[in-house]
C-alpha cells in the first residue's frame, strides 16, 4: 500500500486485525522484510504496520534532502491520517532517532516503547577518525587538478576508500540526507520520552555501543533494559527467538 505527504511517497504493509496496534520503524537502509519473522508472531494478537523509508525498498526518495524531522513529521501524519491508537512503537537504530523526534516534537498519545539498539547519540570522533576525515576532504578538493572525465570516478573511489559502509552503498541523492540525520545529536532530547519503554541492546554492538543503552535507560524514567548475550547491533536476528519471547512477555504485561 502507498501512503502520500506533500513530495513524500511511502510503501508500507498491514498485517493482522488485532485491537492493538504496533508499528515498527526499522533502522537505516532495512525494510519489512528483515522482521518478517517476528511480524509473524505479533500479527496473531496485534494490527501490525511496517514501512519502507523514502529510498529503500519499494518507497521513493524525493527530489530534496531530508532532514530527521521530515522523517518524524511523515510518521506523524502516517498514525494521524490511518487512525491509529492504542499504539505501541517498536523502533531499531535509524528508527530510534525518528522516535525520539516524535517525542520532542509531538503528543501522539503513543502508549508505550520498545527501542531496540537505537541510534540518536552522536560520540566524539577519535583520533585515526578526525586524522582520516581531514585527509578525506583534502584528496576532495584535490579533485580540481585531476581531469574532467575521470573526476567522477576519483571522488567515487575516495567514497569507497573514506566512506562508512553504509555511506558509500547509498545512492549519490541520498547521501547528504544520511550526513544530516548522522550529524544530528539527539542526546538531550531523549528525556522527552515520557512512556513505558522497553529497551533492548545486543551486548557486542559495534555500531551503537551498549553504554548507549545504559544511559537511555537512565534518561527515561518508566524504562527497563534487557542486554541480549552473545548478540550485535541486530539482537532481533542475532537472537531472534530469545528478542521475540521478551517483546510478546512486555507486551502481554502492558496491556
Amino acid at each position: 500500500m502507498r501512503f502520500i505527504v506533500n513530495d513524500l511517497t511511502i510503501y508500507y504493509e498491514k498485517y493482522g486485525d488485532g485491537k492493538r496496534n504496533i508499528l515498527i520503524l526499522p533502522g537505516w537502509g532495512d525494510n519489512r522484510i528483515t522482521f518478517k519473522y517476528l511480524i509473524d508472531i505479533l500479527k496473531e494478537k496485534y494490527t501490525v504496520y511496517i514501512l519502507d523509508y523514502p529510498g529503500f525498498g519499494k518507497s521513493y526518495f524525493p527530489n530534496r534532502d531530508l532532514y530527521i524531522k521530515d522523517y518524524s513529521y511523515l510518521i506523524k501524519e502516517f498514525i494521524l491520517r490511518n487512525n491509529i491508537n492504542n499504539l505501541t512503537l517498536i523502533a531499531h537504530s535509524f528508527g530510534g532517532r525518528i522516535t525520539i523526534d516524535l517525542f520532542k516534537r509531538y503528543n501522539l498519545g503513543i502508549k508505550n516503547l520498545i527501542l531496540i539498539d537505537i541510534a540518536g547519540i552522536k560520540h566524539k570522533k577519535n583520533f585515526y577518525l578526525r586524522t582520516k576525515e581531514k585527509l578525506y576532504k583534502f584528496l576532495k578538493k584535490m579533485n580540481i587538478f585531476i581531469p574532467k572525465k575521470i573526476r567522477n570516478r576519483y571522488l567515487n573511489k575516495l567514497i569507497k576508500i573514506f566512506g562508512s559502509s553504509d555511506y558509500s552503498k547509498l545512492n549519490p541523492n541520498i547521501r547528504k540526507t544520511f550526513i544530516n540525520i548522522v550529524n544530528h545529536d539527539q542526546k538531550q532530547d531523549i528525556k522527552n520520552i515520557n512512556v513505558d519503554t522497553l529497551i533492548i541492546w545486543g551486548e557486542l554492538d559495534k555500531d551503537v555501543p551498549l553504554s548507549d543503552g545504559y544511559f537511555i535507560n537512565k534518561e527515561i524514567k518508566n524504562s527497563g533494559l534487557v542486554v541480549v548475550p552473545k548478540s550485535g547491533h541486530f539482537p532481533y536476528l542475532d537472537r531472534a527467538y530469545y528478542v521475540n519471547r521478551v517483546i510478546l512477555e512486555y507486551l502481554k504485561r502492558s496491556q
